[in-house]
């Protein structure tokens, strides 16, 4: 609140820095000291002077600048990212009526697209699972969005803000009339879907060259200004040359040259891949689920009702616990006017290898690497759910799905090492475990090799996160179970069953030894060659043997490790671990 507009700047800019690398705990520690009380106040004071333009006296030196909406800038960056990890400056920013002052920064879109895309920033945050705040978005606010989300212009900023209020509509979508919500939806995927429509690859090269071909003009420019210094002093007198020019003075004094390029190019690609990585994560986020609270996990796991419960949410045929995910019939149907899965699918796949090429040998463009290592995997991510709530004839029928098999499959083994990044392993193994439960739901045959998914799950299994363990077990029981409805698989299964063994006695994880066995209960739950497997790798001592260990350390370690939900999970697993048993010791007694 210093009456220097240029210290407010520096100062709001400082803390803005130690927000954002500080995360949570710096966040807390500021919200603590009562960073709100002078951020809202200095919010509502820009906002109030927005209009009125007011200017630092200096300002007439540097007309190119805006110290009022430098400030707001930075503040904003601020409040985003506070809010972002804090649920008190969100419950401050509902109550202080902090979206009037945000709202009326967005409507500077048109003349200063930076300010915009901070506000749709926090705007996103301040947004997602805020039910109080709806009631402040009236008509009025909802209009400034709106505005935004129409503007035409093309640029990859513009491109960005968009997919940013795009994000934010859907994050109030309980505030629209439910006679325009498939409008709305449908306008929202419809920018999501240019957004993705864009080749990031083909942008980094044009960019490039583009950025040469400014700094080649820039280098062309100075040699001639140069020369003109040269030959102004070759014919200035003695006199003339006492007195060097007030301009030359300030220029030898001046550091600006020492800073970095405007680098806009750089800016634009930037912009293209953050808004590509929102879009992904709000279409991920549109894919719901409907899961039982804590709450109502808790009243049944205490109650007589438990078991029975368990028993009606669990798919015999999958050996999965059924999840109620579901597609409205709004998104559903704005999904594939927009060709969200085939844009989603082309996400996937890596830039060609000349715009890696480009990243990889210029220095301020490397960070772009790992941008486009995310979006990939948002991408896998977004694939997976919608493989979990998509039909199979909207994503193109059965040859579009073995297609999609191949092409993740390509993914994973197209080099000579398999990936080792966890992200990109979660990410892609998550994809394909959906996609094959899909596809051996529909009795569509697979195309990776029985040797591929143990070379995959060999590699993954010793990955230190337990979302990919618990990923390639799972992908390992749904291809077991399909070969143990064909013939001569019997060794096969033998491989399979041995290495599931293994996972369920000796990881440390129970939520991954659980997903163990129940792929072991899939893989062998029926089937001539299954039968013969199970006996020649004695399945049935092993389980009988480790059943009661199980049991023990879900005693042991179940309570205040695991959530709700695992340990629901798991008591299911304890409950047909116990009838697999009971199934396999009847096949035993069975003549054959």
């Amino acid at each position: 609140m210093d009456h220097s507009l240029g210290v407010r700047e520096t100062a709001a800019g400082a803390l803005r820095n130690l927000s954002a690398c500080g995360g949570f705990e710096v966040c807390d520690d500021m919200v603590t000291k009562d960073i709100m009380t002078p951020l809202v106040a200095l919010l509502k004071e820009c906002s109030t002077g927005l209009d009125a333009n007011q200017l630092s006296p200096k300002k007439c030196k540097e007309m190119n600048k805006n110290y009022i909406e430098d400030i707001a800038n930075e503040a904003i960056n601020l409040l985003w990212n506070v809010c972002e990890c804090n649920n008190t400056a969100v419950y401050i920013f509902n109550k202080e009526g902090c979206l009037e002052a945000v709202l009326h920064y967005m409507k500077k879109f048109s003349t200063n697209v930076d300010l915009a895309i901070s506000v749709a920033n926090c705007l996103q945050a301040v947004t997602e699972d805020n039910p109080d705040l709806l009631s402040s978005f009236n008509a009025s606010a909802q209009q400034v969005l709106e505005t935004v989300m129409l503007c035409p212009e093309s640029t990859m900023k513009h491109i960005l803000l968009r997919t940013l209020i795009a994000g934010t509509i859907w994050n109030i979508k309980d505030t629209i009339p439910p006679g325009s919500l498939g409008s709305t939806v449908n306008a929202i995927l419809k920018i999501f879907s240019e957004a993705l429509a864009i080749d990031a690859g083909e942008t980094i090269i044009r960019m490039n060259e583009a950025e040469k071909n400014r700094l080649k003009l820039a280098v062309e420019a100075e040699t001639e200004e140069n020369m003109s210094d040269v030959i102004d002093n070759c014919i200035l007198s003695e006199d003339d040359m006492e007195e060097i020019p007030k301009e030359r003075v300030r220029r030898e004094n001046d550091i600006s040259d020492l800073l970095p390029s405007d680098k806009w190019e750089l800016k634009e690609v930037t912009a293209l891949l953050t808004a590509q990585q929102t879009a992904l994560e709000i279409i991920v986020n549109m894919c719901c689920s409907e899961d039982p609270s804590d709450d109502e996990w808790e009243e049944l796991s205490s109650s007589d009702e438990s078991d029975l419960f368990m028993e009606n949410s669990y798919n015999e045929g999958s050996g999965l616990l059924m999840s109620p995910l579901c597609l409205s019939d709004e998104v559903n149907s704005a999904f594939l006017n927009n060709l969200i899965p085939k844009k989603i699918l082309e996400k996937t796949a890596f830039p060609n290898s000349v715009a890696l090429d480009i990243c990889m040998h210029n220095p301020s463009w490397k960070p772009l690497i790992k941008k486009l290592n995310a979006v990939q995997c948002r991408a896998l991510t977004c694939l997976h759910s919608i493989l979990l709530v998509s039909d199979v004839d909207c994503l193109g029928g059965a040859s579009a799905l073995q297609s999609l098999a191949q092409h993740l499959s390509q993914l994973v083994f197209s080099k000579m090492e398999l990936p080792t990044d966890i992200e990109f392993l979660e990410a892609i193994t998550s994809a394909l475990r959906a996609l094959l439960q899909t596809m051996a739901s529909k009795n569509i045959s697979q195309c990776m090799t029985p040797e591929q998914l143990l070379a995959l799950c060999e590699a993954g299994i010793h990955s230190s996160n337990a979302s990919v363990r618990v990923n390639v077990v799972s992908i390992l029981g749904i291809s077991g179970s399909v070969l143990a409805k064909g013939q001569d698989t019997a060794e096969t299964l033998k491989m399979i069953g041995k290495f599931l063994l293994e996972v369920a006695m000796k990881e440390s994880s129970l939520v991954v030894a659980g997903e163990a066995l129940d792929a072991l209960f899939d893989v062998f739950a029926d089937g001539k060659e299954a039968e013969k497997a199970a006996v020649q790798i004695k399945l049935l001592p092993a389980l009988k043997e480790f059943q009661p260990v199980f049991k023990m350390r879900m005693r042991k370690e179940g309570k205040g490790q695991y959530s709700t939900d695992q340990l629901c999970v798991l008591d299911n697993v304890k409950m047909n671990l116990r009838r697999f048993i009971a199934y396999q010791e009847t096949l035993g007694k069975t003549p054959t």
